[in-house]
């Protein structure tokens, strides 16, 4: 911690107009990923970055960018890539705020929005593209999106992009840019194969990466409630419930099925719970967004969608309803809360037959999940 403290963004040499929107965007001192990676982000250098949610990647890759853009040359410099709408909608989030005092232009190109509008933007040039690789790559096909002076193209969650659903469109996007073009890669979690594929198409990447075992958040106390059988998950759930809505609280199940059989539930009994899962349309998932985030609705039930990046200030409490299928997707999900040091809690409902799965956790992350106390309302800061 102590090398986090003694770095101001002051010390990173930012453009003078940037420095504004980052101290008036609240960021006091660089995170650990965001002193170490932003220096080679601005050298050019390819950049394999690893660290885990809620550290500041965000603003890592946002400020590089605002760093190396040249907003004199009126045209696309720099792509960043995400898996999920919600998650280009963060960063243009965290680009609109950061750059405030920049005369940049910028984009967002995302799946299920107006086609012809997408279109009609690209026509100005935007100095950035924000955006999901199918939409991304649709574009620059069709020649909208115009990559011959892209001088960095950026990916947000790394693992989840190179996973075998966007392998084709993620060597398609990176086989139309020049190549000499910079690329980066943010994520929680850089399993094996995905610093293998990054072989074939990176330049002697530098790379920050984090042990496995330092990932587990602190500042997250980790529970279990040990329960029988899966269908007695429901009672718990709404035994807890005067406990959780007090504070905010996201639930993840791992199929959208039994999502919509325990939101069907909870509102049949008027628990006032919203749900999100890659089956709305992009304007449904936005408003349960808006309304959570703004503190209207106190419960979101949602499936791995939201696992990554999603920044709920006042989030203090995940609960697992299942436990995930991935190991590497129990940080994503727990990295919800307690968010650049903040407390926070995490509560896993383990049946007997996945608590082998709870040991493997435990095993992998080395790290505590405790069973949960009768009052856990101290740990939650009520």
């Amino acid at each position: 911690m102590a090398e986090e403290e003694k770095v101001s963004f002051d010390q990173l040499e930012l453009k003078e107009e940037l420095l504004r929107g980052v101290y008036s965007y609240g960021f006091e001192n660089p995170s650990l990923i965001q002193h170490k990676s932003i220096p080679i982000f601005t050298s050019g250098k390819d950049l394999i970055a690893q660290a885990q949610s809620g550290t500041g990647k965000t603003g890592a890759f946002v400020i590089g960018s605002l760093q190396k853009v040249d907003p004199e040359q009126k045209n696309t410099q720099i792509i960043i890539i995400s898996p999920t709408r919600e998650l280009s909608r963060q960063t243009m989030t965290v680009l609109e705020e950061l750059s405030k005092y920049m005369s940049i232009t910028y984009q967002e190109v995302i799946g299920g929005t107006d086609v012809i509008k997408c279109r009609t933007d690209l026509d100005k040039s935007p100095n950035i593209v924000v955006g999901t690789p199918g939409r991304i790559l649709d574009m620059i096909s069709k020649n909208y999106l115009y990559t011959n002076n892209i001088s960095t193209l950026v990916f947000d969650e790394a693992d989840e992009i190179l996973s075998s659903g966007f392998k084709e469109t993620i060597h398609d996007i990176v086989s139309r840019i020049p190549e000499k073009a910079q690329i980066c890669l943010f994520s929680a979690t850089i399993p094996g194969e995905v610093l293998e594929l990054t072989s074939k198409f990176m330049r002697d990447p530098e790379s920050i990466l984090v042990k496995k075992e330092s990932l587990t958040l602190e500042g997250i106390k980790q529970f279990y409630i040990n329960i029988k059988v899966s269908d007695w998950k429901y009672d718990i759930l709404k035994d807890l419930y005067d406990t959780i809505s007090i504070s905010q609280c996201i639930i993840y199940f791992n199929s959208k099925n039994k999502l919509m059989e325990i939101n069907e539930r909870l509102s049949s009994e008027n628990f006032p719970v919203s749900f999100i899962h890659g089956d709305l349309s992009t304007g449904e998932r936005k408003e349960t967004m808006e309304l959570f985030k703004s503190g209207k609705t106190r419960i979101l039930l949602s499936t791995d969608l939201l696992s990554r990046g999603i920044d709920i200030q006042q989030l203090s409490l995940v609960i697992n309803f299942d436990l995930p299928k991935s190991k590497e997707t129990y940080i994503h999900r727990i990295g919800r809360s307690g968010r650049y040091g903040r407390k926070g809690v995490a509560i896993n409902l383990v049946t007997d037959r996945d608590s082998h799965k709870l040991t493997e956790l435990i095993e992998y992350y080395d790290t505590k999940i405790e069973e949960m106390p009768q009052d856990i309302s101290e740990y939650l800061g009520i």
